[in-house]
């Protein structure tokens, strides 16, 4: 009888684990959402920006229109220099990247220049 609780509590806590695996994965994009056949350069100011896992973003406001891009996770930005302060609302900024195949209004960014700095995302 405590053999078979036993059991089911195991089974029970590997199907949690598992299934979160599965939500994880689910929830995390990948690249090939993005057309690498299609760079372009923006130039804009930063509205918002978030340095959050699983990426960071901003929100680009450029001449023609507004984006929101997506850039590599914190620790990667970070390790190459490209601080939180530095995507401050108001400070100007130019991204090469390449465009959503389903958001017209979303990129992801290959690498971001603020204030003269070069930071290669990828």
């Amino acid at each position: 009888m405590v053999r078979s609780r036993i059991l089911g509590v195991v089974r029970m806590a590997g199907l949690a684990f598992v299934l979160s695996l599965a939500t994880a994965a689910f929830a995390h994009h990948g690249w090939s959402g993005y057309d690498a056949s299609k760079p372009l350069t923006v130039t804009g100011t930063i509205k918002e920006a978030g340095y959050e896992h699983p990426h960071g973003f901003v929100r680009l406001q450029a001449p023609e229109k507004a984006w929101v891009v997506t850039l590599a996770p914190p620790s990667r930005m970070e390790n190459r220099g490209l601080q939180q302060a530095t995507l401050k609302p108001g400070t100007t900024a130019t991204v090469m990247g390449y465009p959503s195949r389903t958001d017209p209004d979303e990129m992801r960014a290959e690498w971001i220049a603020i204030d003269g700095k070069t930071t290669q995302l990828r």
